[in-house]
């Protein structure tokens, strides 16, 4: 019963900081922060504008979660500041905890992997559009695309039009 109180209290605590959030935009766009992933990485953590995006992101995945709000008017050359962590996108060879030693030797391999991202990131004209919180695009060669559409991935107007499983380049330009 304590366990089922508690979620329905987080639950709460999202919901009604989501839309008070939502609220502070001062007439422009509330919603959620969304992601999707296109490499073989895993996105640990991400937020825009400091604002977390809450979930850890698998290979060719979405997520995202609360919350995000957009200024009632765009302005050239307008930028948000998407920040990440990307690291290894499995499990695998983890060893147990039986051995120490070799879970340790696992546990480094994994944390050397992790790499810190940053980029500012210019927002596309949303003047005379519905706004539906923003979605952010991790590409390869820690590219980034943000869009604040309301259609979803994939539909026909929907904006940025990478294919999900992008073959990677062996080299990243720089």
């Amino acid at each position: 019963m304590m366990l089922k109180s508690c979620a329905l209290w987080t639950a709460f605590l999202l919901l009604t900081g989501c839309s008070q959030f939502a609220a502070e935009a001062q007439d422009g766009g509330g919603g959620t922060i969304d992601a999707i992933n296109y490499t073989h990485r895993a996105i640990n953590h991400f937020s825009i504008n400091r604002q977390s995006g809450l979930d850890i992101i698998g290979p060719y995945q979405g997520g995202g979660g609360c919350c995000f709000s957009m200024p009632a008017q765009w302005r050239p050359g307008m930028t948000v500041q998407v920040d990440w962590e990307t690291g290894q996108g499995s499990s695998a060879g983890f060893p147990g905890f039986a051995d120490r030693e070799k879970y340790e030797v696992w546990r480094a391999k994994i944390h050397a992997q992790k790499r810190q991202h940053s980029k500012a990131v210019l927002l596309a004209d949303y003047n005379g559009q519905d706004t539906c919180g923003i979605t952010v695009h991790f590409l390869p060669c820690d590219e980034v695309k943000v869009t604040t559409s309301c259609y979803t991935y994939g539909s026909p107007a929907y904006p940025i039009k990478e294919p999900l499983r992008m073959t990677e380049p062996t080299v990243c330009p720089t």
